[in-house]
């Protein structure tokens, strides 16, 4: 018999246990039926993770339903998931061991609900991939890994369960450790070990195997407890895509505060404050928290806002970041690494949506270098399309520069997924940021009169108005507007043609006002997207084609600070 003692997870021997109290995001992949769900089980059991009496109803529930126990159960709490005797939904589970906090987050393994994978492993840092022993490396063990590899994972470690079922053969596990290092070396993955495991009779999950004497290295608890967490987050530089800028007018409070979520980094007040694509700069005038204690710095994982000291138009979208610091890329072609799940191929020129932070943008397929088939490897660079379940090196197109971090600097403002027809049909990772344009699309030039100038002309900033009841109700509401002051131009065209026009009026700092009366949901969203800038639909009661108030709408343009009281 071909014993592993000598090769079993070298580099988790070599680790000692942390000293880092910090949460760790951690990502559980394999084959359906491999036993993901029983060995979280096992780990919310042996933490002490479940709430009280958890464990004791599900026994007794099996014995009055005459089923056998299993650990599995207690995690599948939906019906219809224990009916299919499968996991349907990127679950997050939360436990701790001695050492630290765990986020787990149960990627599904059946080939229907792979999707759930790139959203829920987006922010893992470690990850688990289970393999049975009995059936071997399947279809979604190597797709698991590939996906892995794409979202940057490079903490992995393979657990080879249901040993119980090969009678704990040392020469079984060493066969599919063999091969599956290899099918991961040539993705560009080196695991950090393999462990033996039986998920059902907890073998090596909390405490050691006395029935496999020939393995000696770490359980998979000791195994969590030796990742390392990255870089501290707080230590990188900043990063906030903007979610949101909330306006106050009760009792005389005039502050706009930029909201988001801090992905990395820290902001005080005093810093000087960029934000990408547009390049606007201003300083934080002060740090805002929800039902918090004042104070003056916000921390990465924190959701928070801050105020400014000279009030700018900053769009949902935009990435804030620090000056001095370094800056994400600005581009509207990037390279980037990704993985197909939609039923209809990918193809050159496909208009899709990336969706990358708090930014969507339509984008366009500009080039489609090789394609890998996820499970079997083989690659082609004569392709056109991207199949299902193919994993592709693509250069994209955006309609307008977004910002962005390449993954392996700054994985969470590295990593997209692209949406198309309202669903989540991909994912990936930006690996270069290309210059030029591409051939074909339109580049507009920007003269000397910035934002702020035009501003104080107008009275008003620009801002994007869709009247989805009638082009005359459209028709009235702009010259309502124009007639208020209010500087306009009215569209009434294709929703490609309003597209393609949009942008061009709002750098004038226009009020745009379209018949949008006509346009499909799709093509209000598509019109929105291109814009990136403040919006507002104005629609009415169905088969209503009055004109909308106008003083009602001037209200609704004032509040999002797109005319001025």
């Amino acid at each position: 018999m071909l014993l592993t003692t000598e090769r079993s997870s070298p580099s988790l021997r070599d680790l000692p246990p942390v000293a880092d109290h910090r949460r760790l995001h951690l990502v559980i992949g394999g084959h359906v039926d491999h036993g993901k769900s029983t060995i979280i089980g096992r780990l919310l059991a042996a933490t002490g993770s479940l709430p009280l009496g958890k464990l004791e109803a599900v026994r007794a529930n099996c014995e009055r339903n005459s089923k056998p126990f299993e650990y599995a159960f207690l995690l599948d709490a939906l019906k219809d998931e224990q009916s299919q005797g499968i996991t349907i939904d990127a679950a997050r589970v939360f436990f701790r061991t001695a050492s630290r906090p765990y986020i787990l987050i149960d990627a599904p393994g059946h080939i229907e609900f792979l999707r759930n994978l790139i959203t829920g492993a987006a922010r893992a840092e470690a990850a688990l991939l289970v393999i049975d022993a009995r059936e071997g490396v399947r279809e979604n063990s190597r797709r698991h890994g590939t996906m892995m590899s794409l979202l940057g994972i490079r903490q992995l470690v393979v657990l080879v369960n249901k040993m119980d079922l090969v009678g704990y053969d040392g020469e079984a596990f060493a066969r599919i450790e063999d091969e599956y290092r290899a099918f991961l070396a040539k993705i560009g993955v080196e695991p950090l070990g393999f462990i033996p495991v039986s998920g059902r009779e907890g073998d090596n999950i909390a405490r050691p195997s006395a029935a496999m004497p020939w393995y000696d290295g770490p359980t998979v608890l000791e195994t969590l407890d030796r990742f390392r967490s990255e870089v501290a987050d707080a230590d990188k530089p900043f990063r906030m895509p903007v979610q949101d800028v909330y306006k106050f007018t009760a009792g005389g409070d005039d502050r706009r505060i930029v909201a988001g979520t801090v992905e990395t980094g820290r902001i005080a007040v005093g810093d000087e404050v960029v934000f990408l694509p547009s390049g606007k700069r201003s300083r934080v005038a002060t740090v805002e928290g929800f039902n918090v204690e004042p104070r003056r710095e916000a921390r990465a994982g924190e959701v928070a806002g801050f105020t400014l000291e000279e009030q700018i138009y900053v769009a949902r979208g935009e990435v804030a970041t620090v000056a001095g610091q370094p800056a994400p890329r600005v581009a509207t072609r990037l390279k980037a690494s990704l993985f197909w799940l939609g039923r209809k191929p990918l193809e050159t020129g496909r208009e899709v949506v990336l969706k990358l932070g708090t930014a969507r943008v339509p984008a366009r397929i500009e080039a489609i270098h090789r394609v890998l088939d996820a499970s079997t490897l083989a690659t082609d660079e004569r392709r056109d399309r991207v199949e299902r379940h193919e994993v592709a090196e693509c250069t994209l197109r955006t309609v307008r520069p977004i910002a962005f971090d390449l993954a392996a600097e700054l994985a969470g403002t590295g990593r997209f997924v692209i949406v198309d027809d309202y669903e989540i049909r991909g994912g990936g990772i930006v690996r270069e940021a290309l210059e030029g344009g591409g051939e074909g699309q339109a580049a507009w030039g920007r003269g000397q009169i910035d934002e702020a100038r035009r501003v104080e002309r107008n009275g008003h900033t620009a801002g994007l108005v869709l009247v989805t009841h009638g082009a005359e109700a459209a028709r009235a509401l702009e010259a309502a507007l124009f007639d208020g002051g209010a500087q306009t131009a009215y569209l009434e065209a294709a929703a490609g043609r309003v597209a393609d026009a949009v942008p061009v009026l709002l750098d004038a700092g226009l009020i745009a006002v379209v018949d949008a009366s006509a346009f499909a949901a799709s093509e209000i969203a598509f019109v929105r997207d291109t814009a990136g800038h403040e919006l507002t639909v104005v629609s009415g009661p169905a088969g209503d084609v009055g004109v909308p108030e106008p003083a009602a709408v001037r209200a609704v343009l004032q509040e999002k600070g797109i005319l001025r009281s």
